[in-house]
């Protein structure tokens, strides 16, 4: 009776933690989406000024904005690699360990995006230096946007794009066989996870300065290509098809802009 007993709470008490992972998961994505949405906004006011040059502080700023956006849109894409790790987790340690440990991963995932925000500000603010983005933060040059856009579809033909593409659609036994206990075995998996999302998906992001970088409804279309990508069937070839679109996007662009 005393078993059961015992066997019923560790039940509960493993819904309860997994329960608080996934609220809390929801909460903060959510409130990255408060942010973008509350910012864009404001968007006329606070936007970049092209008639003027980036101090350390619109650097700083920028670095902000990319870090959060990255959150809001790369986070929900990883729910499935999220969920293998935690079941992994929680096979090989007890519940409160395992969950704890899925914690330490999604902080070594965020670690690497934080990484690629500070790259983006960066560029962001050289392209805003020499005129070729607008002040809205939209591509003011038909040489930029054309060359992004078939930049990017080409990328996504690349055996880069196939390989990181490859484990991000099925981690399991890579994040099995990397399985660590501690905080710094978590941390560490999630870069290295993330590494791989970057691969795939880094000239997406550069799209961004091609549709808007606080075009809400442009976010919300390349967060979903990242999903659908990470989710369909690898014999549903997206990435060709999104490569055909953006080279073909790429030269109307282009050609109009001449």
């Amino acid at each position: 009776m005393t078993d059961t007993r015992d066997t019923t709470r560790t039940l509960s008490l493993r819904s309860w933690d997994l329960l608080l992972l996934w609220m809390s998961l929801i909460v903060i994505v959510g409130l990255a989406w408060t942010y973008l949405i509350l910012l864009a906004q404001s968007t006329p006011a606070s936007a970049m000024s092209s008639m003027r040059s980036w101090a350390l502080k619109d650097y700083f700023m920028m670095f902000i904005m990319w870090a959060v956006m990255m959150i809001g849109m790369m986070v929900p894409t990883s729910i499935r690699e999220i969920k293998i790790y935690s079941r992994i987790a929680r096979r090989t340690t007890n519940s409160s360990n395992g969950v704890a440990a899925t914690y330490w991963f999604i902080l070594g995932y965020i670690i690497i995006w934080t990484g690629f925000s500070i790259l983006a500000a960066v560029l962001q603010g050289v392209l805003s230096n020499i005129g070729m983005l607008s002040p809205m933060m939209v591509s003011s040059s038909t040489y930029l946007g054309a060359s992004l856009l078939i930049a990017s579809g080409l990328y996504q033909l690349t055996p880069w794009k196939d390989a990181c593409l490859t484990h991000c659609q099925s981690p399991a036994m890579y994040l099995a066989g990397r399985f660590g206990p501690r905080a710094i075995d978590g941390i560490k998996l999630g870069i290295h996870h993330g590494a791989y999302c970057l691969g795939c998906c880094w000239l997406l992001m550069s799209l961004l300065f091609v549709g808007g970088v606080m075009n809400l409804l442009w976010i919300a279309a390349i967060t979903g290509l990242v999903l659908f990508e990470k989710l369909l069937p690898a014999r549903i070839k997206l990435t060709r098809i999104s490569a055909v679109l953006m080279i073909g996007a790429g030269i109307i662009y282009f050609v109009i802009g001449l």
